[in-house]
């Protein structure tokens, strides 16, 4: 079986058709255009896809608007795939930039030096590719802390809807004594004297000396 082939259009690859609101111009149109990320994006991925000939911008820049709308709809598996097959490139790049450098080895230290700086910086972009695909399959659960008091020695925390302090440690008040001792006008009561006896109250009269009985016992 032989399956028929759509007949290719005779367009220019570097041709995207913009299209014009009801109160633009051809500028305004074509600014607006340019602006789209698909856009751009499909303009740089023709320059660095030479290797497969002249690709046409229209084509990239629908296929990529394709991708962004799955992306919408939570459908990252083209996401998925590009960082697998990324991480893997990069691999290969430091395996090669390795091979490189031993090949020098003893002969050429610069050039050693160099190459395994390459294939570092390759290894290290691998392993953050990988990190980012973990983080894409596994995203990390983000909760909510209301209030979280540790402390590692003294810490004070000001609760500023309830007016409150909570401390790590009990509050001394060395005052608080003193302040129960003043009277309603501010004057601290005199307690170093003996009280006299008051005409008011016989009862609270003084009490005398008491004879205590004396021990007779040897």
């Amino acid at each position: 079986m032989s399956s028929k082939r759509k007949p290719a259009k005779n367009r220019d690859p570097n041709q995207i058709n913009s299209v014009a609101k009801q109160d633009d111009d051809q500028a305004d149109a074509i600014a607006r255009t340019v602006l789209q990320p698909t856009v751009q994006a499909a303009a740089t991925l023709q320059e660095f896809g030479k290797s497969f000939g002249d690709l046409d911008l229209t084509s990239l820049m629908k296929s990529l608007n394709e991708q962004t709308e799955a992306t919408r709809k939570n459908d990252l598996g083209r996401g998925e795939a590009m960082l697998v097959a990324q991480a893997h490139t990069l691999d290969a790049i430091f395996h090669v930039m390795a091979r490189r450098a031993a090949n020098n080895l003893g002969h050429y230290p610069e050039t050693v030096d160099r190459y395994l700086k390459l294939a570092f910086r390759a290894q290290s972009q691998a392993r953050a590719t990988w990190e980012a695909l973990s983080a894409l399959k596994n995203p990390p659960m983000v909760g909510y802390v209301k209030q979280a008091n540790i402390a590692h020695g003294h810490q004070q925390v000001n609760n500023a809807s309830t007016g409150l302090s909570n401390t790590s440690r009990p509050v001394e008040n060395s005052n608080l004594q003193n302040k129960l001792l003043e009277e309603g006008d501010g004057e601290r009561l005199d307690t170093g004297t003996t009280g006299k006896t008051g005409q008011a109250d016989s009862a609270m009269a003084a009490v005398g000396a008491l004879d205590r009985a004396k021990d007779r016992r040897r």
